[in-house]
């Protein structure tokens, strides 16, 4: 169901760009979260919202969704059984990543459109969330180095961030309000997961070295404690998010540092001139120091004694860490405009310093 948090920019982006809902209806006991999920769009930016419900009969779900002129209403009908590939899985999985499916492939093919904004509707957006995603929308049909281009920063919590306007390259596919086109859905949708589609993503050999657009501040806010991830890490990591609330001008914004070239080499020197810090306690060393530093860690256990010391993401997907760019984890420190820097041991050499 449309949340006020989404309806309050409803009538401005319809008048723009068309708006979709779409509703998946699953028949027999699915055991399934009566939690939602979102999707919405840009280029032709539409707003798609689908639907998981218990018993796959509420009604309510498509009288809210027609009650809104400017909305267009679509249902699928998920008559398949559920073969888990593991004793003990959630079936929710497999059918959330059956629905991203259907929807994707009916707004692409079917309605043939060049881009696709997805965001679960247990998601509070920001007041620029269109703006930044319709800036962006160049950025990703010209440099075909970024594969989507996404609203949410795994570490966007309010301790580590402070410019709005920051923007990042990330290897880490970060999903939770994100962009792509019609060209990397048709590679993607023959080959689309049964299950776990966002891990799935993360995979080196689907991502085929492109990379993910990401801002240093959320421009979406995940309020779904009781999804169906059963609210993992939602009080760690999730509730203390800053959602944006600057006013930013994003037509105004030259976002040519974005370029694969560009970042490599701006972002090489940012973190080359940042001050190194060796040895344990980190944390410490870096509260001593008021400038930018880099810590180098020297394996995935290694990082994730570093990223507990400072209270980030410590999690890795087939390699990568969350929200890195060759093998770098950036945040800010405290609030302020220093940047931490956890640096991989290959991280120089990748990034040319």
């Amino acid at each position: 169901m449309m949340d006020n948090n989404s309806s309050r920019y409803q009538k401005a982006v319809a008048s723009k760009f068309p708006l979709f809902i779409s509703q998946v209806m699953l028949i027999g006991n699915s055991n399934f979260s009566s939690s939602s999920r979102s999707l919405y769009v840009c280029g032709r930016i539409f707003l798609l919202c689908f639907f998981q419900l218990q018993d796959g009969t509420n009604g309510d779900v498509k009288n809210k969704a027609l009650s809104y002129t400017q909305i267009r209403y679509m249902q699928h009908v998920d008559l398949e059984p559920v073969h888990t590939e593991r004793p003990g899985e959630h079936i929710a999985y497999y059918k959330i990543a059956n629905h991203y499916k259907w929807a994707l492939d009916e707004l692409f093919i079917k309605h043939d459109f060049r881009r696709v904004i997805i965001l679960e509707d247990d998601m509070e957006i920001a007041p620029d969330f269109f703006d930044y995603f319709e800036a962006a929308a160049k950025l990703l049909d010209t440099d075909k180095s970024i594969m989507a281009v996404s609203s949410w920063n795994d570490n966007g919590q309010k301790q580590f961030v402070y410019d709005p306007k920051a923007l990042y390259r990330s290897d880490f596919f970060p999903g939770l309000g994100w962009m792509l086109t019609k060209t990397t859905w048709m590679e993607l949708s023959p080959k689309w997961p049964k299950a776990y589609w966002d891990d799935w993503v993360r995979l080196k050999e689907v991502r085929r070295d492109r990379q993910f657009i990401r801002p240093e501040v959320c421009r979406t806010y995940n309020f779904g404690e009781h999804g169906s991830s059963m609210g993992q890490f939602f009080d760690q990591y999730l509730k203390p998010i800053k959602l944006n609330d600057a006013h930013i001008d994003w037509t105004s914004e030259d976002l040519s540092y974005l370029t694969e070239d560009n970042f490599l080499i701006k972002f090489g020197k940012d973190v080359a001139s940042a001050t190194p810090v060796h040895g344990f306690d980190e944390l410490l060393k870096a509260h001593n120091l008021d400038v930018d530093v880099r810590i180098q860690y020297d394996d995935q256990g290694d990082f994730e004694r570093v990223a507990r010391q400072f209270g980030v993401f410590e999690e890795w997907k087939d390699g990568v860490p969350r929200a890195a760019y060759k093998g770098v984890v950036v945040f800010r420190y405290k609030s302020s405009r220093r940047r931490i820097y956890l640096v991989g041991p290959d991280s120089l050499r990748q990034l040319g310093v």
